[in-house]
């Protein structure tokens, strides 16, 4: 699958999610006393720090969760908040716009693998919209699919995003600057391999299998 390509960038342009919203994927994984939360969503930067609080009191409410959880959840977010913002005005390099997009999640019983190109200077793309299509495609009922999908993608992007801030240094102090840069990120057309999509449902049995190993790799 790939997106609709636009016209690229010459310049520099300002960090920012290369998406539609600009939102931040937060990911979570906290354990306490013998109990463990994990969730992955999105959050607005622009939203205000008070959120993050009333957040993670409504869900240690709603989860029933140990009280002390509600610190380390709200720490987290705003961690990974600031981390987010200290990006922000500053130069991101974005020469090469379409970037692979890798999928290898499992979501309850659906076991994927994908690999797609991305436009990187298409601020108009959605990772809901496209993970919406994606699922309805290939006839994934769980409802649950999508917005781990999407997650992903938004992920993927985000890394690829830092990673142009990096080149986007890196051209301000070299001599070289600009050719070099993109003498490092040319990627030859035929390396573009076609990849169709993999979905495979899991019994119970495969799934205790796949908790189990996840569960070692964690420790």
């Amino acid at each position: 699958m790939k997106l609709p390509a636009t016209s690229s960038f010459k310049a520099p342009v300002k960090f920012r999610m290369p998406t539609a919203d600009n939102l931040v994927p937060i990911r979570l994984d906290i354990e306490n006393e013998g109990q463990r939360y994990k969730d992955a969503f999105t959050w607005n930067p622009s939203d205000p720090d008070s959120e993050v609080v009333v957040f993670a009191k409504k869900t240690v409410r709603d989860l029933k969760l140990p009280p002390q959880f509600t610190t380390q959840i709200a720490q987290s977010i705003q961690n990974q908040l600031t981390e987010f913002r200290s990006y922000e005005g500053q130069d991101m390099y974005t020469a090469e716009k379409i970037v692979p997009i890798k999928l290898d999640l499992r979501v309850n019983h659906t076991l994927i693998r994908d690999q797609f190109l991305w436009d990187l200077n298409n601020y108009d793309s959605d990772p809901e919209e496209f993970a919406r299509t994606f699922c309805k495609d290939l006839a994934i009922d769980d409802p649950e699919v999508g917005p781990a999908v999407a997650f992903a993608i938004r992920e993927q992007l985000y890394e690829i995003a830092i990673q142009s801030v990096a080149s986007a240094r890196e051209i301000k102090i070299s001599k070289k600057g600009r050719r070099g840069a993109e003498h490092m990120s040319a990627r030859k057309r035929k390396e573009w391999e076609v990849y169709e999509p993999f979905v495979d449902i899991l019994s119970n049995e495969e799934v205790d299998v796949l908790e189990a190993r996840e569960e070692r790799n964690t420790r």
